[in-house]
C-alpha cells in the first residue's frame, strides 16, 4: 500500500500545528486512479492545493473525509500499487 499525503513542499513556510482541509475527493474507493493524477483538493492556507496520486493502483480506502482537517503528513487514503506493464 502506498499512502497519498499532500506533497510536503505545499507545507513549507507553514507554522507548525496548523492543518489543511480536504475539500473534496475527485476518485473514489475502489477507483483506478493513474501516477500523477489529482485525486482530491485541499485548502491550506486559504490556498486550494491538488493532491496527487503518487501511483498508479487502485484507491483501497480513503481516510479523511471531505470537510474535515488533517495535519502535515497524515495520509488522506492509500492505493494499492499495480505491478508496471512489462
Amino acid at each position: 500500500m502506498i499512502d497519498v499525503v499532500l506533497a510536503a513542499d505545499l507545507w513549507e513556510g507553514v507554522d507548525a500545528g496548523t492543518e489543511a482541509l480536504l475539500d473534496k475527493w475527485l476518485v473514489h474507493e475502489g477507483e483506478r486512479v493513474a501516477a500523477g493524477q489529482v485525486v482530491a483538493t485541499a485548502v491550506l492556507v486559504k490556498t486550494t492545493c491538488e493532491v496527487i496520486a503518487p501511483c498508479a493502483g487502485v484507491v483501497e480506502r480513503i481516510l479523511v473525509r471531505a470537510e474535515d482537517t488533517f495535519p502535515r503528513g497524515k495520509p488522506l487514503a492509500s492505493i494499492r500499487e499495480e505491478a508496471a506493464a512489462a
